[in-house]
């Protein structure tokens, strides 16, 4: 590993995906303290937990879940990091939401058995400004003022509030670099294997590399659609040209109109049209 990749190793926390992903892999333990501080639930057990899952919408949009955790209950947990504000708008909460439930139902089994689900997005700003610790989004029924009981829930975690709290210890961890100045130790020995034992750090520099590698992947798959885009850009205006360039030398064969209508129908300036007629009196 280089001397900038292992500077760049020692500055990640958990706020970022590509750390927060090999901590978690598989591992229930960091995985069912996040749960069991954010929802209060000390007794929660879970059973299963992968990270970048990605799920496919074939006629729309696909997502990709930072980590996908199940309890002993059978219930879903998609939490999601976010350091950006524009990726942890409602309607992307919304939209997980909706892609975890139709990715829970086999054809045929009643609505009924449909898991309860939560979403949490754990963001590095206060997304939705209220000056709250945590966000908890429950569909109400306006008319009774009660649960509408769907068994869908959605938190936010407002991950600059750090204090004495259970809570804002564990957003101090997700925001600390240094595995020695935390306060959970599950969080603090997972990390501490990631960036110094010898093995966790070679798995890092690989996944490090994956992660240069679609970077530059996706960069250059952006740079040859905005080329495209480009040339059909170009392509248009070449086809207007030659357009307006057409009805130009029609209007001058026939000798009927004087420069300022050809300019004016055609769309070209008159030093265009002058130059035009020059060539055809050459010819």
């Amino acid at each position: 590993m280089t001397e900038k990749r292992r500077e760049l190793l020692q500055s990640l926390r958990l706020m970022d995906d590509i750390l927060l992903s090999k901590c978690f892999e598989n591992n229930l333990e960091c995985a069912e303290l996040v749960l069991r501080i954010v929802l209060e639930k000390p007794d929660l057990q879970v059973t299963n937990v992968n990270t970048q899952v990605f799920m496919t919408n074939l006629l729309n949009r696909s997502v990709q879940l930072d980590i996908l955790a199940t309890d002993s209950q059978g219930k879903k947990y998609n939490i999601e990091i976010q350091r950006s504000d524009s990726g942890a708008a409602p309607q992307r909460a919304r939209y997980n939401s909706s892609m975890l439930d139709a990715s829970l139902l086999p054809k045929g089994d009643d609505f009924s058995n449909l898991p309860e689900t939560y979403v949490i997005f754990i963001t590095e700003h206060d997304v939705l400004k209220a000056g709250r610790p945590i966000y908890r989004i429950e569909r109400y029924i306006i008319d009774t003022n009660s649960n509408f009981g769907d068994g869908s829930h959605i938190i936010y975690v407002n991950g600059s509030w750090q204090d004495d709290t259970p809570l804002g210890k564990l957003m101090h961890d997700f925001s600390c670099s240094n595995p020695a100045e935390m306060y959970y130790s599950t969080l603090a020995k997972r990390i501490s294997f990631f960036k110094e034992s010898k093995e966790g750090v070679k798995d890092m520099n690989q996944a490090l590399e994956k992660f240069w590698q679609e970077g530059i992947q996706e960069g250059m798959q952006k740079g040859w659609q905005q080329g495209q885009q480009e040339g059909r850009k170009i392509g248009q205006q070449e086809g207007r040209l030659e357009t307006m360039t057409a009805i130009a030398k029609s209007m001058l064969l026939l000798a009927k109109y004087d420069i300022e209508e050809i300019s004016k129908i055609s769309g070209l300036s008159i030093a265009e049209i002058n130059k035009l007629q020059e060539q055809n009196i050459k010819h």
